[in-house]
């Protein structure tokens, strides 16, 4: 039962869809434009940098507030099983920022929020996967690979963590956590599948943080 309030509690502060409200604000629906979905890089790329800095800053900060309440709520009573606990919150958020049943279950792509979970699930894992991202970007410019690379890492970190004890949780409860992982991670390769398609061909869209670097 802890789990499945654990989803809805993520769910519900999912469906605050920051790119959507902001373009909303430019009387536009940010789906129709770009890549069609209501995530950071298609309103970098549809509005400018300060929308996309806005829609980042607000999908991740969704996530983070999903483990914070699940936090409050079980911190006491599940202490055993936190760790748990908050993947499944975070789990439940993207869900409802990929699959918002108040947009017809057109969302973003989960990568915005999953940044807002690895922050608040744990911080060492952000700082290794924030290195990788960057790492990643300023030499190809390509956010789908960057985000994707990033995520793999996670996963193999959590595993390497987990194998370690560092959160303090039964053989059992650790292994489902890994398969909660590992949900989050196939998740984000299914909702990149079209442009993992254009990495592969070579037609993929860079991303520059500057007009000056457009090619």
């Amino acid at each position: 039962m802890e789990r499945i309030i654990c989803l809805v509690i993520g769910y519900a502060c999912g469906l605050f869809q920051t790119g959507y409200i902001i373009g909303k604000v430019h009387k536009t629906d940010i789906r129709e434009h770009g890549s069609g979905n209501a995530g950071t890089t298609n309103a970098f790329r549809t509005f400018g940098k300060k929308a996309g800095a806005i829609t980042l800053l607000g999908d991740c900060l969704k996530c983070v507030l999903a483990i914070v309440i699940v936090r409050m709520v079980y911190g006491n009573s599940m202490n055993g099983i936190l760790p748990l606990l908050t993947l499944y919150a975070a789990l439940g958020c993207i869900l409802g920022h990929n699959f918002p049943i108040s947009m017809e279950f057109r969302g973003g792509k989960g990568i915005a929020a999953s940044v807002g979970m690895i922050i608040a699930f744990d911080w060492r894992i952000f700082i290794v996967c924030a290195v990788v991202f960057f790492a990643l970007f300023f030499t190809t410019h390509y956010v789908s690979l960057c985000s994707l690379s990033a995520y793999a890492v996670a996963f193999i970190l959590v595993l390497v963590f987990g194998h370690m004890g560092k959160y303090g949780m039964d053989q059992p409860h650790t292994i489902e956590l890994y398969i909660v992982m590992a949900v989050l991670t196939a998740m984000a390769f299914y909702r990149h599948r079209a442009n993992i398609v254009r990495l592969l061909r070579g037609t993929e869209n860079k991303v520059f943080l500057s007009s000056k670097n457009k090619k």
